[in-house]
């Protein structure tokens, strides 16, 4: 059995000094009989390390690149689930007739047909990155019943507030043990090749819990922000005891790979903010006019940031979830198509520019032959920005066709932006001396964390015995990992098995 225990997002440097101070003795074991490594983890795309990793595929080739990809004949943006997508590493097990145990796959989709169990919302519930789904159904309804039912935590835009965060904490300290009680569960009752567990109160609590006074709503009281920083903490030591139980579980001689796709550290994305900054470069606006500061996004956001957050969480756990999905995504782009020459699409971290471009989009009015002019302007005009104090906003725009360096998937950005080494989520505005100031509408996404490339992962192997990649390793290895020791074919997938047959 190989059993991959993804720490979702987790920070390392918190990770290490954690480890360094005997807090997670479950992960210091793996550490002592495997071996550490950091694991490559560039994607091209940041947003798109989940697909990867569960696809084994390049975002060249799946093309999935984010909770919201952008569909050219239909001229918006779709909640992921709703695209064509590759078969995952547990589908192909299937197809092999491989049983797999999958619970909790952050941002994925379920699966067409599935041997085994694949379970979706177990920690908690966020209609977008964690649905409530299973694969077969009566399995999840069993886990309810024997385990409680996992609360509701879906992202809401804006300042939250102390006792919200507060609230959080408490949900995700608890949601490990649960799970892992109903992993241990499944464990017992059934025979897997494949455990794929994720933990992803650690994403969660990353994004949330970084730092709660860039993003709380009113003062925070010094012992109230310690506690809440605690809690990032508190949370790590409650998914560590939760490993323990569930590798006690696992059968003798399984092969073990605790792993974490990206890291976490402050949130430097500043991503809510291009909308205005490319209809200010595109438009010519100054001095801080209603265009730079409206951008081409729906009403709906402006509707959106006049409505406290308190309200906003229980309007959206009371839409039923194809509502909320369907209005999430129309606030972005509802725009004049013959006249949009380029559109900011969705994305978490990076900023995603793409162009309207003749013959791509339903609606395209950009020439390419004007294609080259227009990217290299607007990536001009967008690097003017400035954060408030002087410094610039962007640390760099590339265009996707050269960090591709071959043909790609279409729906892709066309530049990707990104952001200063500095924190991002408690500016108000940007500027530049170009186009004027382009401000926040609301204030921010409510993250005070977000996603770096510091991946790691702990091979311990079992039955099986550490292969070299020949490179260093990534991502995609650990979907090759799992087809290549569960003998399943592996067309098309870009990672090398970190495991052989002893």
């Amino acid at each position: 059995m190989l059993a991959l225990l993804q720490f979702d997002s987790a920070a390392l440097p918190l990770i290490a000094q954690m480890l360094s101070d005997g807090r997670l003795p479950a992960l210091a074991d793996l550490r002592r009989r495997g071996t550490w490594m950091r694991l490559d983890a560039h994607t091209l795309l940041q947003s798109a390390a989940h697909p990867t990793l569960y696809t084994g595929m390049d975002v060249r080739d799946h093309g999935l690149y984010s909770a919201f990809p952008w569909s050219s004949a239909d001229q918006r943006a779709y909640p992921v689930q709703r695209f064509a997508k590759p078969p995952t590493i547990w589908e192909r097990l299937t197809q092999r007739g491989r049983r797999s145990l999958v619970v909790d796959p952050y941002l994925s989709w379920a699966p067409r047909e599935m041997a085994g169990a694949y379970l979706s919302g177990c920690h908690f519930v966020d209609r977008i990155v964690l649905p409530r789904r299973s694969v077969p159904s009566h399995v999840r309804r069993d886990l309810v019943r024997r385990h409680g039912r996992p609360p509701r935590l879906d992202d809401v835009y804006g300042r939250p507030q102390i006792a919200s965060l507060a609230s959080l904490r408490d949900h995700l300290v608890r949601s490990p043990d649960r799970v892992a009680g109903a992993v241990v569960d499944l464990l017992r009752r059934d025979a897997f090749d494949l455990l794929w567990l994720t933990f992803g109160a650690a994403h969660k609590a990353g994004h949330h819990l970084w730092d709660a006074a860039s993003i709380a709503d009113g003062a925070i009281a010094p012992g109230d922000s310690r506690a809440l920083r605690d809690g990032l903490e508190s949370v790590y030591v409650a998914i560590d005891r939760a490993m323990a139980r569930v590798i006690d579980a696992l059968p003798q001689h399984a092969d073990v790979i605790a792993f974490s796709p990206t890291g976490m550290g402050p949130n430097r994305s500043r991503a809510d903010l291009l909308p205005g900054m490319l209809d200010a470069v595109l438009t010519g606006a100054s001095g801080g006019s209603a265009a730079a500061r409206r951008g081409s996004r729906s009403p709906i956001w402006s509707l959106r940031a006049r409505v406290p957050v308190k309200w906003r969480s229980w309007i959206a756990s009371a839409l039923p979830d194809d509502v909320a999905a369907n209005l999430t995504t129309r606030l972005y782009l509802q725009a004049d198509w013959p006249r949009t020459r380029a559109m900011a699409v969705p994305g978490e971290n990076q900023g995603y520019v793409r162009l309207n471009l003749r013959g791509r989009e339903r609606e395209g009015c950009v020439d390419p032959a004007e294609a080259d002019a227009l990217l290299a302007s607007i990536a001009d005009g967008l690097t003017t920005f400035l954060d408030p104090d002087g410094r610039p906003s962007i640390s760099r725009v590339e265009r996707m066709a050269d960090l591709a360096g071959r043909p790609s998937a279409p729906g892709l950005p066309d530049l990707v932006v990104t952001w200063s080494d500095r924190e991002g989520a408690s500016l108000s505005e940007v500027e530049s001396p170009r186009y004027g100031a382009v401000a926040r509408q609301g204030s921010g996404s409510g993250r005070s964390g977000n996603h770096t490339d510091d991946a790691w992962a702990i091979v311990v192997p079992g039955r099986s015995r550490q292969r070299d990649p020949g490179r260093p390793a990534g991502i995609a290895d650990i979907g090759a990992t799992a087809c290549d020791l569960l003998d399943v074919d592996r067309t098309g997938l870009a990672g090398r098995s970190l495991l052989e047959a002893a």
